[in-house]
């Protein structure tokens, strides 16, 4: 039987954000980058990338075990088209699993968590505990990936325990 929750950073992770250009469409950046680009709060998964729609034109990207130049490489395949900023060292991201994940999180986020509202592929931007959050279903498990500033890590994770310890 699966632990009925889990929580680990994601380390290694590339993490950067991109917008687009003035004037220049999704699909144009869609078929620079090989990625759908969400139009609204979703994520996209190809292979070890992952893709936030955050808002009109904005996206949230992350990398598994990015090479150091990962923002780097994605300016220069996005150049005239988005503006990219690396945030690998501005974010921090927590993995959220198991079947009290969803439980842990409506416990903090006023979202609908109901599995026909939000499920694998769904994406937010909210606030838990006073801290602003970016952060999408991965699978049905449910497994969500839950970003935020490096800055607020450890108070995330205090509510966090606090919340666990609750249950």
């Amino acid at each position: 039987m699966p632990d009925p929750f889990s929580a680990e950073p994601r380390n290694r992770l590339g993490i950067a954000s991109v917008m687009a250009r003035k004037g220049i469409a999704a699909a144009e950046i869609c078929a620079a980058l090989g990625a759908r680009m969400p139009d609204r709060p979703l994520a996209t998964f190809i292979g070890g990338r992952t893709v936030v729609g955050t808002g009109p034109g904005t996206w949230l990207v992350t990398e598994e075990d990015a090479a150091p130049d990962f923002a780097e490489t994605l300016q220069q395949v996005l150049a005239g088209l988005a503006s990219v900023s690396d945030q690998s060292g501005g974010y921090a991201v927590q993995r959220l699993s198991g079947p009290a994940a969803r439980t842990v999180l409506q416990r903090g986020a006023a979202i609908d968590f109901h599995p026909t509202a939000f499920s694998t592929g769904s994406a937010a931007t909210t606030v838990i505990a006073h801290i602003g959050i970016i952060m999408w279903q991965v699978d049905e498990q449910p497994t969500y990936d839950v970003a935020m500033f490096r800055s607020y890590s450890q108070s995330f994770r205090h509510w966090l325990n606090q919340t666990v310890a609750a249950l």
